[in-house]
């Protein structure tokens, strides 16, 4: 669906992105995530055709983005971070005046409207102004005026920020609903956890620059490839580890006053012989588990804790 190559954007010296090569499938739901300044938004702009590039080239559906402009603009919706509303209008009247600029006629704008505004439900709202309108429902409405066009490719930047928990919670649905119909979905932001929930793909961008991306699945995998164990121990930690440096695989992560976390690279069988020896040897555990991989850290490492 979208394939990204070489693509650089320059103010002066400053590369505002550097190099950024990266192609999302079709019916993928993609996490642009980064502090910022990382460069997303640039980035989004770019493919957008709001914004030239320095270098590289941008093809959605097969489509040259820069040879093709005006092609692109009816392939991709675009939901910005500083969402534009006309507050002297009412909501039917505000996704009327939207249609007509992708040329459709009335009919087909009432149609598709009334289904839109069912879809992010406010369909109860057609007759009230914009201006009245919570923030998350401004939002909503932003999200159905760029699905009026019917786009291969919705890209929405930062559409979280400034929501309150509820908010944001419709929000992430909403986004889940459309990826489920097909719609081939990019989401900006900086607070990966919220993309985690929801994304299929991540993508972490630092100055400038993609750092890592893949599948969440496959990420996650490869943090959890050294198989991480927290045992919480009751009375002796000291002897618990010093059983566990006995088998050979194993690495001792971290030691506090109740808690053993250890590396493990050997099959299931032997680590519950590992856990055998420490209860007959009168070590009191009141339970373990698999450590998950943590999005959070790996996000702070790539990044150097920006934010």
């Amino acid at each position: 669906m979208l394939h990204i190559s070489y693509l650089y954007k320059n103010y002066g010296k400053f590369q505002a992105v550097n190099n950024l090569t990266l192609h999302i499938p079709k019916g993928d739901l993609f996490g642009f995530v980064g502090p910022n300044g990382a460069g997303k938004t640039t980035t989004i702009r770019i493919i957008c055709g709001l914004l030239p590039a320095t270098a590289g080239s941008v093809h959605v559906n097969g489509i040259d983005a820069f040879a093709n402009r005006k092609e692109i603009k009816r392939q991709i919706g675009y939901v910005p971070d500083f969402f534009g509303v006309y507050d002297n209008l009412k909501v039917k009247e505000y996704l009327e005046f939207y249609g007509s600029m992708y040329g459709m006629g009335t009919e087909d704008i009432l149609k598709v409207a009334d289904d839109l505004l069912e879809l992010v439900n406010l369909q109860d709202k057609k007759e009230v102004y914009v201006d009245t309108l919570s923030r998350g429902m401004k939002q909503r409405l932003c999200v159905a005026r760029a699905l009026l066009h019917n786009p291969q490719l919705l890209i929405l930047d930062e559409p979280s920020s400034g929501l309150d928990p509820r908010a944001r919670v419709e929000m992430k649905e909403l986004l889940m609903n459309l990826n489920s119909m097909g719609k081939t979905i990019i989401i900006s932001s900086h607070i990966l956890s919220e993309l985690s929930e929801m994304c299929t793909s991540i993508g972490i961008m630092n100055r400038g620059q993609l750092v890592m991306a893949g599948k969440i699945d496959d990420i996650r995998d490869h943090m959890n490839a050294d198989n991480r164990i927290i045992l919480s121990i009751e009375n002796d930690v000291e002897k618990a580890v010093r059983i566990a440096k006995e088998h050979a695989g194993v690495i001792v992560r971290s030691v506090r006053e109740n808690e053993l976390i250890i590396s493990h690279t050997g099959s299931t069988r032997e680590l519950n012989q590992i856990v055998k020896q420490m209860m007959d040897q009168e070590i009191v555990l009141s339970g373990f588990h698999k450590e998950e991989g943590n999005l959070e850290a790996l996000f702070m490492q790539l990044t150097g804790g920006a934010s």
